[in-house]
């Protein structure tokens, strides 16, 4: 199969991203947070900066709330009650 001919093939059909969301919703995102909290641990736990880890906690924590939104679509809900709260 050439290149060409697998081009035309792929331009007939809907190219769909559900299958590499998907995996990367399963294998990459908990290697992230693993790799985050060893790093928080090795960081903050060794030199007994307990309060340094906190907040680096408080973070992470922060962070993953706006992926949750994103990856749920509950963010365009999100967006439109503040929306509603400054217009009425």
């Amino acid at each position: 199969m050439t290149m060409m001919t697998l081009v035309q093939d792929l331009a007939q059909g809907e190219i769909k991203t559900k299958g590499v969301q998907s995996w990367m919703l399963d294998n990459i995102i908990p290697l992230v947070l693993l790799a985050v909290a060893l790093l928080l641990l090795w960081l903050g736990g060794g030199k007994g900066d307990n309060a340094g880890v906190m907040r680096r906690l408080a973070g992470v924590v922060i962070a993953l709330a706006i992926i949750g939104l994103a990856v749920s679509g509950l963010g365009v809900n999100v967006g439109q009650w503040i929306a509603g709260l400054f217009t009425g």
